[in-house]
């Protein structure tokens, strides 16, 4: 089958099939649940070892070179992507000043494991890496960040830059980096709550086996269900879902269109990415709509549910899409990588996390850790396992903060790949390192650290900790 409209939902449709029997499978097999494997990545592995590489049995459309077109779809996907991250009224004014006071060593230590690991990664890939693979690009370590820190969708999105600047096997190996980032982030992450609990760092809990059951199965009791969004259209005029898909996909499409302007009109090697587009698209809509007043119909809950399933499909798409011999002629540099990778932020979690964190030291710590290996849906997962019914507010203290790192990290995703590209790797790598230690010296000046046994009580954790246990009896 050749390239065509009707592929393209094709090949969406036997991934939609994949997706559904990858989640109940992960339902029903014992060992899945207990390692917290999300449906996507197994639907993702699935489609690779069953694809056009291995087994070759998956009917999905290709091209003329009998080269699958799916390919080609996480180019789209993180556009739409994209799209969603600036669209959505944020209901509540938030003031730094405050955000320090209240929970600044969230901040601190996830602002400085962002930073930590752009600069250290790029700088352990130009001193160490390059020196012992000549073959190596010399931004080669800009990959690990890229996939562990950003996930799949980061992965894509640096992936395209470098494809684009001449660096074939590029997109392949930021998606590696991303699939094994989030094993490392759902395997190690379970050995270190293995670890922590029986240690007595957790606070809430004290077993691994008290998390509840649908962390386990995947599905949800009827208690357990929460709403997605608000309806903020009346359906007699359009369907609120239609509101919110039309929006992102206008970010979309303006973003593709502008990009066509400026390759069409304007002279010399100047590019900018096309999600950098749908970013700053997706921010004027919302800018837009506020200005009008009709801002507040745009609800933030729905379109990251949007978001959230652009990503379900792009990790499919981009696991599938994984050349394995560009990964295996990049084995050995990759398994450096990646273990510098997993040291670094383990030893965040103990020599940073520890000390940084008025209160729930090691739960705090974990929700970085599976941020910075993997995703913030892995954090979540590792928090419910320590805090199955959510009643710190550890989590809400991250989200809260996230606003404000999601500004740094696109700005690092935005100008840092062109940099590298351009063989500009010490300078900037030096930068971001500053920059960490500045994040680290600052939260020991304005919030403190704490030099306690681990296993000691903190700040209002005693207080939290009655409170949780009178409700339980």
């Amino acid at each position: 089958m050749l390239f065509n409209h009707q592929n393209l939902l094709y090949d969406f449709g036997l991934v939609s099939i994949i997706l559904i029997l990858s989640h109940i499978t992960r339902s029903k097999l014992k060992f899945l649940q207990y390692i917290y494997m999300p449906s996507s990545i197994i639907g993702g592995l699935f489609c690779l070892f069953t694809g056009w590489q291995f087994l070759d049995i998956l009917p999905f459309s290709v091209d003329e070179s009998k080269i699958p077109n799916f390919i080609s779809y996480p180019s789209l996907l993180v556009v739409i992507l994209f799209s969603t991250l600036f669209l959505g009224k944020h209901t509540n004014s938030i003031h730094i000043k405050k955000t320090i006071k209240d929970v600044g060593d969230t901040f601190f230590l996830n602002a400085a494991s962002l930073v930590g690991q752009y600069g250290f990664s790029l700088l352990f890939g130009f001193l160490i890496l390059k020196p012992i693979f000549p073959e190596l690009p010399s931004g080669f370590g800009l990959f690990l960040p890229a996939g562990f820190i950003g996930g799949h969708g980061t992965a894509a999105a640096i992936g395209i830059i470098f494809e684009e600047g001449g660096l074939p096997g590029a997109l392949t190996i930021a998606y590696a980096s991303a699939t094994v980032g989030i094993l490392v982030g759902i395997f190690g992450g379970i050995l270190l709550v293995n670890i922590g609990t029986r240690k007595g760092w957790t606070r809430v809990v004290t077993s691994i086996q008290k998390m509840p059951k649908s962390m386990r199965t995947g599905f949800l009791s009827s208690k357990e269900r929460t709403f997605l969004g608000k309806e903020t259209i009346s359906p007699i005029a359009l369907d609120s879902f239609t509101w919110h898909i039309a929006l992102v996909l206008s970010a979309t499409v303006l973003a593709f269109f502008t990009n066509n302007v400026i390759n069409n009109f304007i002279s010399g090697n100047l590019s900018i990415p096309i999600f950098c587009l749908a970013l700053l698209w997706g921010s004027v809509i919302q800018k837009f709509f506020n200005f009008i007043g009709i801002g507040v119909y745009i609800d933030r809950k729905i379109i990251h549910r949007i978001g959230s399933l652009v990503t379900d499909y792009l990790v499919v798409f981009g696991i599938a899409s994984i050349t394995l011999h560009v990964v295996a002629n990049f084995a050995f540099p990759l398994i450096f990588m990646f273990f510098f990778g997993t040291l670094f932020t383990i030893s965040l979690m103990f020599f940073v996390g520890s000390k940084i964190s008025q209160n729930f030291w090691f739960e705090r710590s974990l929700v970085m850790y599976g941020w910075n290996t993997g995703s913030v849906a892995t954090s979540i997962v590792l928090l419910r396992v320590i805090d199955p019914d959510m009643k710190t507010s550890i989590m809400e203290d991250f989200g809260l903060v996230y606003i404000f790192i999601s500004i740094i990290e696109i700005f690092i995703i935005t100008l840092l790949p062109p940099l590298v590209l351009s063989n500009i790797i010490l300078i900037p790598s030096l930068f971001l390192i500053t920059l960490f230690f500045s994040f680290i010296f600052a939260s020991k000046k304005i919030i403190g650290w704490f030099n306690q046994d681990l296993t000691t009580f903190r700040n209002k954790e005693f207080l939290i900790i009655q409170k949780l246990n009178k409700k339980n009896t």
